[in-house]
Formats: structure tokens, sequence, C-alpha cells
């Protein structure tokens, strides 16, 4: 019972936490405009950019990214305090999962979020800095090649599995079969939310960033980004 409470906990603080959206706060408190409605509708860094510029987008990141590190560190206490005799990564993983959900569909803004990069990155960087480090380094990889932030994310959300599996079997030896169960988790829900993305990405027509883009001067309003 102690044990289920512990999960529980974990897991409402995580949502609670992600469904507190920086994108939309931002376009609404300093733009006056919802990021929602502007370009490709996503409550998201890359959307922030497209429109308010590089500011609006870092602030954006810092923000998304920081919720997911706090979920991650107040489910460790949570579960610390409710579940001691477990290992506290049961509830790092469990806030951290929920955080992300709570960042796709926020309670606070009608169940429309973001697509959940940036606050997984905070997510998994507090989970092991060593894996969010080989994971951001595959995304500016291949972001610089391509100029996709999709085509980055996609694939080094999707190499999270196997780099959580390596570096618990070779280096941490904490909980590698939960540990990679749930990143399977995670990766599965970037990818998924990312699906039209995808697509567009097989058809040749996905949007690609010039460094213009990223200049202070916001896009024109009602302007849809592919």
């Amino acid at each position: 019972m102690v044990t289920a409470l512990a999960f529980f906990s974990c897991a409402l603080a995580g949502y609670l936490i992600g469904s507190v959206s920086f994108a939309i706060l931002i376009s609404k408190g300093i733009y006056k405009k919802d990021v929602r409605s502007l370009g490709s509708g996503n409550a998201g860094m890359t959307n922030m950019a497209r429109n308010f510029g590089k500011k609006a987008a870092v602030l954006t990141l810092f923000g998304d990214a920081a919720k997911g590190a706090a979920a991650v560190m107040l489910g460790r206490l949570l579960f610390a305090a409710l579940s001691p005799e477990l290992d506290i990564l049961y509830g790092a993983y469990v806030a951290g999962i929920t955080v992300i959900l709570g960042h796709m569909f926020p309670l606070y803004f009608g169940f429309k979020g973001g697509k959940g990069i940036a606050t997984s990155a905070g997510v998994i960087l507090s989970l092991s800095p060593v894996v969010g480090i080989i994971l951001i380094s595959i995304f500016l990889l291949f972001f610089k090649v391509s100029g996709m932030v999709s085509l980055g994310s996609v694939i080094g959300i999707g190499m999270y599995p196997v780099v959580t599996l390596v570096w618990s079997l070779c280096y941490s030896h904490r909980l590698p079969v939960y540990s990679t169960l749930c990143a399977v988790v995670i990766s599965g829900l970037i990818v998924l939310m990312h699906r039209e993305n995808i697509g567009r990405i097989r058809r040749g027509t996905e949007y690609k960033f010039k460094k213009e883009e990223t200049e202070e001067t916001p896009a024109e309003p009602g302007v849809k980004n592919q």
C-alpha cells in the first residue's frame, strides 16, 4: 500500500509539473499571442523560435528542461520518503515519464501542449548526465547535417533505450531492465508525437532551420510552417 502511494505520488507530481507550459506562458505573457495558434501549432521551442525569435526559444528550452529535471528530483525525494526500502530510481523514472505526459497534454491548457523534446532532455540529464550528453551529441550531429530539429530529435531519442541499456550494464549496475523499459516508454512517446514530422521527412517536405530564421524578428502571424 505504501509503495503504491509512492508511485502514485511521483506520477501525480510529475504530471502537474509537466502541465506548466512555458511556451504558452511566454507567448501569451510577453507576446500576447498563443503560440499554438501560430506556425506548426506546437507549444515548444522550435515553434517559439520560428514565431518569436531566439530569446523566446531559449527561455522555453530552459523552462521545459528545468521542469523535467525538477520532476525527477521530486520523484527521488518522494520515493525516498514514502518507500525507502526501494531504489529511488523507481520514483525518478515514474515522475520523468509523467512530466513528459504533462507537457504533451497539459491539464492547465486544454490538454494541448508540445512534443516533449526539451522536457525529456531535462529528465534524461537528471537521471543520467552521461546518457543525456551522448544523446544530445547525437541530436546535434544530425541537426547540423540536416537542418531539421525533428530528425535530430527522433534519432537521438530513438537511441535512448540502447544507450541506457549499455550504460546500465557496463557502468551503473542499477536497475538495467527497469531503466531500459522506462527509456523505451519515453522514446516511444516522443517518436509517436513526431509521427507527422517523420512522414514529412520521408516525403522530403520537413521544415529546415536557416540561420536567418533564428533572429529576433517574429514571423508573420498566421504563416504556417511545415
